[in-house]
């Protein structure tokens, strides 16, 4: 809703990071980011969005993805 520092990495199901696909400022409105899983084996995935707004407020989100070859 607010011009927002954003983060999106993807970690495996033991926490470790294995993909930053966006870590940059971003304007206010909806984007699409493309994410080449080539290198990961298939299975289950975390996501993780933080954005920070420039008015202050905060956002969080985790889901799980499966990816599948």
């Amino acid at each position: 809703a607010v011009d927002s520092k954003v983060s999106l990495k993807i970690f495996d199901v033991l926490g470790q990071e294995v993909a930053t696909l966006v870590n940059t400022n971003l304007v206010a409105g909806a984007h699409s980011i493309n994410f080449d899983a080539s290198a990961l084996n298939s299975g289950v995935y975390l996501y993780r969005i933080e954005a920070t707004g420039i008015d202050g407020s905060n956002f969080v989100n985790v889901k799980k993805m499966i990816l599948t070859k």
